[in-house]
């Protein structure tokens, strides 16, 4: 691979617990944040007094600015990772659409195009940890680029950014009138509607009034279960650390494996969620009644189907600080019917909506 004259960067995607490479290779790009004020440098200002330190806004500073059409992007994860390696492809972005990468808010982008993907795995602190973006200095990874040979298309088209077409933020009577279309009864839905507002509370007052997050033990009992029995879902039907599942959900009494209908798996709040889908789809894939698998942090959910073939795939993403009817860049449903998928009346295969998202070409 051709070094010389261009910048080599090293770019974090993610650490052992949020893993976003998929993402990045998918849509051609690399993801930085926060996001959530807008494009920079118009947020800079607005970050600082937020309290964002100024070597985060460095980092974004180097990401946005400094960073130029032909250099090479390094993909990391930790220290020792190289996930793929790429070409830069044109200026700076903001794009909404990754404003909730598995809670994180990386609307910053740059596009990439994908000369290889990996993983290379080196020896520990090969590559640095620190900020998200920073220089690829002398050593191992450098040398091993000198000689690396494509695995991709070099002339590959970019996939098309993925924009929010109909996923404004939904408010409250869109998602109960959708609801009692569905057959959910009125007295349920106003429920329903009130835990949702109480939980984004509580989870704000976690943030601002707490020196730490809130134990899994604690998010499981003040966020996960309200929001269940709003659903409808009562204690016999719903057994909290039950045979090592955080929390079990029942088609009938008694509690068994083959009454078992949804599995549970949660983490603490602000943890990433969806990388627990394996360690729950484990569980579930042991008990042959089970069709769902429900993760969260207490905040954010995905509502994982089974499919004809036994895998669980993603079917919908709700995150209870952002309602959105859509997600798009995950390929599933948003806020309404993944909060109809967590009903106990609700069946897989049962009135359920088909969606296909694949990133189209434009660059």
């Amino acid at each position: 691979m051709k070094l010389e004259g261009c910048n080599v960067w090293q770019h974090a995607a993610g650490d052992d617990d949020r893993n976003y490479v998929d993402l990045c290779l998918k849509w051609g790009v690399i993801l930085n944040g926060p996001g959530h004020l807008g494009r920079w440098p118009d947020c800079s200002r607005l970050l600082h007094d937020e309290g964002w330190s100024a070597k985060k806004l460095s980092d974004l500073r180097r990401f946005s600015q400094d960073m130029q059409d032909g250099d090479i992007v390094v993909l990391r994860l930790g220290t020792k990772v190289v996930a793929a390696v790429g070409v830069l492809i044109g200026g700076y972005e903001w794009c909404d659409a990754f404003g909730d990468v598995d809670g994180w808010v990386l609307q910053h982008v740059r596009r990439v195009r994908w000369y290889w993907v990996g993983p290379q795995t080196f020896e520990t602190y090969a590559l640095k940890l620190g900020d998200t973006t920073q220089l690829l200095g002398e050593g191992a990874v450098r040398a091993w680029l000198d000689s690396l040979q494509p695995n991709c298309p070099v002339d590959a088209v970019l996939p098309a950014l993925p924009y929010l077409a109909g996923g404004q933020e939904i408010d409250y009577s869109r998602i109960s009138e959708f609801l009692f279309d569905h057959g959910v009864a009125s007295a349920s839905i106003t429920r329903l509607m009130d835990e949702i507002g109480e939980l984004t509370r509580i989870a704000r007052w976690y943030g601002r009034a707490q020196g730490k997050k809130p134990s899994e033990h604690e998010t499981v009992a003040y966020l996960v279960v309200p929001l269940l029995r709003a659903l409808g879902w009562t204690p016999q039907r719903m057994a909290i650390e039950w045979n090592y599942l955080d929390v079990g959900l029942f088609d009938s009494l008694p509690r068994s494996d083959e009454t078992l209908q949804a599995v549970v798996e949660a983490k603490k709040m602000d943890n990433a969620c969806l990388s627990a889908k394996a360690q729950a789809a484990g569980y579930a894939e042991k008990r042959p009644a089970c069709r769902r698998v429900i993760v969260t942090d207490g905040i954010r959910y995905g509502v994982y189907v089974k499919t004809e073939g036994g895998a669980f795939d993603l079917y919908a993403y709700l995150n209870l600080s952002r309602l959105r009817d859509e997600y798009p860049i995950y390929p599933c449903h948003g806020a309404e019917e993944a909060l109809l998928a967590m009903s106990p009346d609700w069946r897989p295969g049962v009135g359920m909506k088909v969606l296909a998202q694949t990133p189209k070409d434009n660059l």
